[in-house]
């Protein structure tokens, strides 16, 4: 059941934030950890606009809309979706929080996109090789978890998109098996074609997550097919859809500038 997977997951990501947490406080203790950084350095326009990249990927991270209806469908008490959402986004908000907080004061300047690859190295504290498995094992096994979580409903809303008159996606097992296949596929290209996961959210969070997050949910309001909008509503609902293209449009070229710029020649 992915309920029983998803409570997993989540309590392997608890895992991963108390060892980092344990780590950094036992290193604050002994005083092995120099005060990092605090705000980054901005020279120019393009060291500015930067700054915008760290958006899209915020955006990713609180984006789960495409769950709620899934989830609201198993609920027995219909009136529960609102604690349900509430709770998640207030855990998720402190998993995310803390985790960056205690990874930066462990890491300081040498925090990774990733900052999984930093747990690769030697911590400098006792049992280091044992802590860095622990907390590798620890992340690769919620992300495999978290992974039918996502999946399920790509492949269901998919299906739904490419096949609207069809019946149900699990009384066909040909149209099932080639959706997963498919999806499959091409996320395991992207995996290992990708040249980093820091450019995957980066350019998802700057295109799919507004759209799922800001522009959909505005255009269903805006059509409003049951006339219960508002004028007020419809008015918010323009605001944020222009907000979000415009956030859409920097965020991608501040994405694709700095992408060029990582890459591109250096000269001495």
């Amino acid at each position: 059941s992915l309920s029983y997977t998803s409570a997993l997951s989540v309590a392997l990501a608890v895992v991963f934030l108390v060892i980092t947490a344990g780590i950094t406080i036992f290193k604050l203790l002994n005083g092995s950890i120099m005060m990092p950084k605090l705000f980054p350095d901005i020279v120019d326009f393009t060291s500015a606009f930067n700054l915008f990249t760290v958006v899209p990927v915020l955006v990713t991270a609180y984006i789960c809309h495409y769950n709620v209806h899934s989830i609201d469908n198993e609920l027995e008490d219909n009136t529960k979706i609102k604690a349900v959402v509430r709770t998640s986004l207030i855990l998720c908000s402190s998993v995310y929080v803390m985790t960056s907080l205690f990874g930066f004061l462990l890491f300081g300047d040498n925090t990774l996109d990733d900052v999984l690859a930093n747990f690769d190295t030697n911590l400098g504290i006792p049992y280091s090789s044992l802590l860095n498995d622990a907390v590798r094992v620890s992340y690769a096994a919620h992300l495999m978890l978290v992974f039918p979580i996502v999946f399920f409903p790509l492949r269901l809303n998919l299906d739904g998109l490419l096949f609207p008159r069809k019946g149900a996606l699990v009384a066909d097992n040909l149209r099932f098996a080639s959706m997963t296949i498919g999806l499959i596929g091409v996320i395991f290209l992207g995996a290992n074609f990708i040249p980093s996961i820091w450019d995957a959210f980066q350019f998802t969070g700057a295109t799919a997550a507004v759209c799922i997050g800001f522009i959909f949910p505005s255009a269903i309001t805006l059509g409003d097919r049951y006339g219960i909008a508002t004028k007020k509503d419809k008015i918010l609902c323009i605001f944020m859809i222009v907000l979000a293209v415009f956030s859409n449009v920097v965020a991608v070229y501040s994405d694709a500038l700095a992408l060029f710029k990582k890459n591109g020649p250096t000269t001495e």
